[in-house]
């Protein structure tokens, strides 16, 4: 039971860091960017070269994969996104589910159909045991930096001058760049981070989840249920909604194998029905 616990953990681990750029900048910005997950697949298919075509040591390529996938957000987001934020949600919709085709198409053609996994040291492969519960020591890495993303993000988003600009820029930017604020590098440095962080996802969450061209499509509706039980706009929701459904596909599957795959959208609608905002989203908000 213990065990299972553990890897619910580091599996809702995974999803909040592949999610919570997805939180950002749907519940901040406004941007309903369902090709989220491509900046992930990204993230992992270079965390992919980097391991095992270069040889470039695992701990040592994950601030690399960030770096890397951070400028392509912000390349992105200066090119194309930055064109749809003043369009409907359904434009932002259309637009995104297209960039998540294209990505999957020139994944498919580059690196092939077949799903692969980044190489993973051997000190990181092996199992401890703490009080009777096997841990593995890759999960707990995982979790250890997922854990201190999940506190810094918060931290940033909450306690910070940068925080505060964002929220006002996203409230009236007319007003923000009469303040001074440059609201168009706000968003950037916003999305880029929140891009980046999808890529380390994908890196961190490549030897669990697996990585080949669907990688966006399978989880998409992962990223949205994080977002909409956590509550849009909150880092801690979607931390701990993560761990709920973590917990919950993992035990599941474990349990009632015929049926755990239903599980996490039965946890889904009933944290809806008790809280239709979410768990930490305002009454009342739209």
């Amino acid at each position: 039971m213990l065990t299972v616990l553990f890897d619910g953990i580091a599996y809702g681990m995974v999803l909040f860091i592949l999610a919570c750029g997805l939180a950002v900048t749907l519940g901040l910005m406004n941007l309903v960017n369902l090709a989220h997950g491509a900046f992930a697949m990204a993230g992992g298919y270079a965390a992919l070269v980097l391991v095992n075509a270069w040889g470039v040591p695992f701990l040592a390529a994950l601030p690399l994969v960030f770096l890397a996938t951070a400028a392509l957000g912000a390349v992105m987001e200066r090119t194309l996104y930055a064109q749809v934020y003043a369009r409907s949600h359904l434009d932002q919709v259309l637009f995104s589910v297209g960039l998540i085709f294209m990505a999957m198409a020139v994944v498919d053609y580059a690196a092939g159909p077949s799903q692969q996994f980044v190489r993973i040291p051997d000190a990181l492969r092996g199992r401890i045991e703490v009080a009777g519960v096997g841990m593995g020591i890759y999960r707990l890495l995982v979790i250890g930096i997922c854990g201190a993303v999940a506190l810094a993000l918060h931290l940033a988003l909450a306690r910070t001058r940068f925080g505060s600009q964002l929220r006002a820029a996203v409230d009236d930017a007319r007003v923000a760049r009469g303040l001074g604020i440059d609201v168009g590098l706000i968003f950037t440095v916003t999305f880029a981070v929140g891009s980046g962080l999808a890529g380390l996802g994908g890196a961190l969450g490549a030897d669990i989840l697996g990585l080949d061209p669907g990688f966006p499509l399978r989880f998409m509706i992962y990223f949205l249920i994080v977002v909409t039980v956590g509550g849009t706009a909150s880092i801690p929701g979607a931390f701990l909604a993560s761990l709920l459904l973590g917990i919950a596909d993992v035990a599941g599957k474990y349990y009632l194998p015929s049926m755990g795959a239903f599980i996490i959208y039965g946890v889904m609608l009933a944290v809806l029905v008790w809280r239709p905002q979410g768990l930490f989203g305002r009454a009342g908000a739209r």
